[in-house]
């Protein structure tokens, strides 16, 4: 069970998460640029006041403050391709650590992965295509890291699969969620940075609105995962 602090972090995180995507769909550029670096503090210090000696918290703060330092990258991307080139960087080694808290996850139950092995072919199928998708598009000198990063955000949810039958219910379907939420918001993040380079060109209304609450609840309910492990 959450404990007063939790509940009252993580009412903040919801309340920073709509005003953040009102900053987006009203294009009030101030309000998003204020309220998007609080997002992740608010669910650090969530996962950091949870009571608990199940192991991997530590592996996840640390995502966590790779997870925000990729925010904080993002929001100056327009002033310097490096900016992208970094927030890459930083969620690359978020995924690589929130792999290394999945694969850490041990118990003698069967991976999800052994009893139901089409679910590789059909993560891999998925991230092919996206790849495949978005390459001619993707400028030479980002080829590779796309292609790197697609990889590794297929291997966080393979990861999140692996493990769905060895946590209880409510902490599989949660890492599930986040894990899925997560590859579905940085899919979106692709197409409309390589796919759509032009207003006009968009492929769907209110994109930054759709990337931003998915990563929102991709990285909420990865956390919620782990205190949903806590409590049974």
């Amino acid at each position: 069970m959450q404990q007063p602090v939790q509940k009252k972090l993580a009412f903040l995180f919801f309340l920073l998460t709509l005003l953040d995507v009102a900053g987006i769909a009203a294009n009030i550029e101030m309000l998003h640029f204020v309220v998007k670096p609080l997002l992740i503090p608010a669910l650090w210090l969530l996962l950091y006041f949870t009571r608990s000696a199940a192991p991997g918290k530590n592996v996840l703060l640390t995502g966590l403050i790779f997870s925000w330092l990729g925010d904080v990258f993002l929001l100056f991307e327009y002033k310097h391709p490096l900016f992208f080139i970094f927030g890459l960087l930083s969620f690359l080694t978020t995924h690589i650590f929130y792999i290394v808290y999945f694969l850490r996850i041990q118990s003698d139950k069967p991976s999800l992965l052994k009893k139901q092995p089409v679910l590789i072919a059909l993560v891999l199928a998925y991230g092919i295509t996206l790849v495949w998708q978005l390459y001619p598009h993707i400028e030479k000198e980002l080829k590779l890291p796309v292609m790197i990063y697609a990889a590794v955000i297929c291997s966080m949810l393979l990861c999140s699969l692996h493990i769905f039958l060895k946590v209880n219910k409510k902490a599989a379907a949660c890492y599930l969620l986040g894990a899925g939420a997560f590859v579905f918001s940085d899919s979106l993040l692709a197409i409309k940075k390589f796919y759509a380079q032009h207003p006009a060109d968009q492929p769907f209304a209110y994109a930054g609105v759709f990337i931003m609450l998915t990563y929102c609840i991709a990285q909420f309910f990865i956390i919620a995962g782990y205190t949903q492990q806590v409590d049974s």
